[in-house]
């Protein structure tokens, strides 16, 4: 949450020549509602339910960069997914910098809390192994501007030959 998945995704897509989709948006346009009415709703399960199927369609299709959201790792179908059909990039980020990216969005139903620090710190302490074993190529993000990031990620893909 707040690593800047949208914004590195869409560059990194213009920067390969590729398409670009945010599954949370594309997530939102399928239920006709935004994903703080879905939890509402249907809880994190029905949300996460219609995560898996979107990651399940996306990751089926070529020439693709896919902005995941932050717990998307934490089912193994999607891990599996997601390994298996393309290379997967973790934008690692500090709780400090995600504090500061999220604190004004109210469309993030997880920090809607009494202590946002406290959930970020758990939600990393159970993500991050998956993140790190799901994972091509890791990038952190901290204080950096999204342009150097994805500078990085595509040197770290030619480095490893997975693009020319």
């Amino acid at each position: 949450m707040g690593a800047g998945k949208s914004t590195i995704g869409r560059l990194l897509s213009h920067e390969l020549k590729l398409a670009f989709t945010d599954v949370d948006r594309e997530v939102e346009e399928r239920a006709g509602a935004n994903i703080p009415w879905i939890f509402d709703v249907e809880g994190e399960e029905g949300f996460r339910q219609r995560e898996a199927q979107v990651i399940d369609e996306l990751t089926l299709q070529d020439g693709l960069v896919i902005a995941t959201g932050g717990g998307a790792v934490i089912r193994a179908e999607n891990r599996a997914c997601l390994q298996s059909r393309g290379t997967v990039i973790y934008l690692m980020t500090s709780v400090e910098q995600q504090l500061e990216r999220t604190a004004k969005d109210k469309n993030r139903p997880l920090l809607q809390a009494d202590n946002p620090k406290h959930v970020l710190e758990q939600l990393i302490e159970k993500r991050e192994p998956f993140y790190l074993s799901t994972s091509d190529i890791v990038v952190k993000t901290d204080r950096r501007h999204p342009k150097n990031v994805v500078n990085e990620i595509i040197r770290q893909l030619k480095r490893k030959e997975l693009i020319n």
